[in-house]
């Protein structure tokens, strides 16, 4: 057997995590990122700026702060538990919460330049017939910026699959509840078990490979030319 009992329930653990993820950033993310493509306010940079923060900030350093606000003497743990919530450290929810800003960027930014792409004529001739906003956003701009949503998309399924440094700050180790298998490769290797290690990073490769040709195939024919 290649993939040992915990090696699957890490695997599917993280597919679950990064499918979760997925759809709760595209839902989350379309609005801002809309605001983001056509807002004028001044306020678009340093938001903009805060998007982008998980593509310079070491995962350790996201994980941390986050583990210091969900904690119990955090001002978001320790409202939680004056609430009678349940803390999110060393869930599977507060690995969400983790995964939702470690892959904020990969959702917000491919929505952006979707929406900066179209421009703003399609819906000056959706106006023009009458459409309302809600229409116009359906029937026209979801249908030209889906390339966009597919990109976001699949970005943010890959990368949440191969977080390390947020998630074993935030989650931990703890076996079919945050043990996703980038730490299950780390476990191995400490254990010296190199055969187990080897064959998950090799399926981590070859995710990794066949992400990028996805990516490769989604881009417009212009883009590529």
């Amino acid at each position: 057997m290649i993939f040992s009992p915990e090696d699957w329930q890490a695997i599917a653990l993280t597919l679950r995590l990064a499918g979760v993820t997925t759809v709760l950033l595209l839902v989350l993310c379309t609005p801002l990122a809309w605001w983001l493509a056509h807002t004028p306010s001044r306020w678009r940079g340093p938001i903009g700026a805060v998007v982008a923060l998980p593509l310079v900030l070491p995962p350790t350093v996201i994980g941390f702060y986050l583990l210091v606000f969900l904690g119990p003497h955090g001002p978001i743990g320790g409202l939680m538990d004056r609430l009678g919530w349940p803390r999110l450290p060393f869930t599977f929810s507060g690995l969400v919460i983790g995964s939702l800003v470690y892959s904020l960027p990969f959702a917000v930014q491919p929505l952006q330049r979707a929406f900066e792409t179209l421009g703003r004529r399609p819906l000056e001739v959706a106006a023009t017939l009458g459409a309302g906003r809600w229409d116009t956003f359906c029937n026209v701009v979801l249908p030209l910026a889906r390339p966009g949503f597919m990109t976001a998309a699949v970005l943010c399924f890959a990368h949440t699959v191969g977080e390390f440094g947020v998630v074993l700050m935030l989650g931990g180790n703890i076996p079919g509840s945050t043990r996703v298998v980038s730490v299950q490769i780390y476990d191995h290797v400490e254990a010296m078990e190199y055969g187990q290690a080897h064959a998950l990073a090799l399926g981590m490769l070859v995710f990794a490979f066949v992400v990028l040709m996805a990516l490769h195939w989604l881009q417009p024919r212009q883009e590529r030319a």
